[in-house]
């Protein structure tokens, strides 16, 4: 088994496209996902930004979605998200309803507000511009896209650090499991944290508002809506070997999970290695 800084775009049929408004500080991601994708994902940080999570409950119809998005600008970001539903409109990719193809987008967004120009969000435009630019070479790592205006450190009175996007991909034989990450979040990625925590040497100041941690895990397993679940799940525990603390109320530490489904394997280790992509992922920023 090979651990690789690269990531999604190592499944076949993923693609990314990114916009990055450097000077503002903000920007959006846009992964587009081959037919018959299965999807889901689990939220666990108290403050999250999102669009069209629920239909990924396992419950609920639709099993697949035909775009993941992720961009900075908070709540205004996830206008993003209509960019891109255009983009899917014009190439006729959606799901089939008796009058008409209805894009599934799915639309995560973290709070960068305060570190560029806040009257400067993602837009509409910038998400279908993304999605016009999607491909599988994109880059996956540093201050770009949704990532542009991420920072880390901040929960304990410390300076925020910047972040960005990282990515990862565990590969075992034919299976594949990626992740890329988008880390905005209020804890620490530095792996001394908590053993200086436990030594009593960091103690937390007051709650700082606008964080989320977000990430997209890809894998070419056949899994089912509940598998993408729980396999969703296992990226939280990522963000727990990573980051401390994670999943705070100032958090909307947010997963989503993708199965392209062309390889049998355990769902159980499907998960672990989830767990292993979106750690490492994260810590290619520290």
């Amino acid at each position: 088994m090979t651990l690789q800084v690269d990531g999604i775009t190592q499944i076949d049929g993923i693609k990314v496209g990114h916009v990055t408004h450097a000077d503002a500080r903000t920007g959006c991601t846009a992964v587009l996902l081959p037919d018959g994708c299965v999807v889901s994902g689990e939220v666990r940080g108290g403050a999250p930004a999102t669009r069209e999570f629920a239909l990924l409950a396992p419950e609920r119809l639709v099993s697949t979605a035909h775009a993941i998005v992720l961009s900075g600008g908070s709540a205004f970001g996830l206008a993003a998200c209509d960019g891109v539903v255009r983009w899917l409109d014009e190439h006729g990719q959606g799901f089939v309803t008796p009058h008409g193809v209805v894009p599934i987008v799915v639309g995560m967004s973290l709070y960068d507000l305060g570190v560029g120009e806040a009257t400067v969000r993602p837009t509409a435009a910038d998400g279908f511009e993304a999605a016009t630019a999607a491909s599988s070479s994109a880059l996956l790592h540093g201050l770009i896209g949704a990532g542009c205006g991420a920072t880390v450190d901040k929960w304990a009175g410390g300076v925020a650090q910047p972040s960005g996007i990282g990515s990862a991909i565990q590969i075992d034989g034919e299976l594949k499991v990626a992740a890329m990450v988008a880390v905005n979040a209020a804890g620490s990625i530095d792996p001394a944290t908590a053993d200086q925590v436990s030594n009593g040497l960091i103690r937390p100041g007051p709650p700082v508002f606008g964080n989320t941690t977000l990430a997209v895990v890809v894998t070419n397993a056949r899994l089912d809506k509940g598998g993408c679940f729980l396999v969703s799940q296992g990226g939280h525990d990522g963000f727990a070997r990573a980051i401390f603390p994670a999943h705070q109320q100032v958090d909307g530490d947010a997963v989503v999970t993708v199965a392209t489904g062309s390889v049998d394997a355990p769902l159980d280790w499907v998960r672990s290695l989830a767990t292993l992509a979106v750690s490492r992922a994260i810590s290619s920023l520290a």
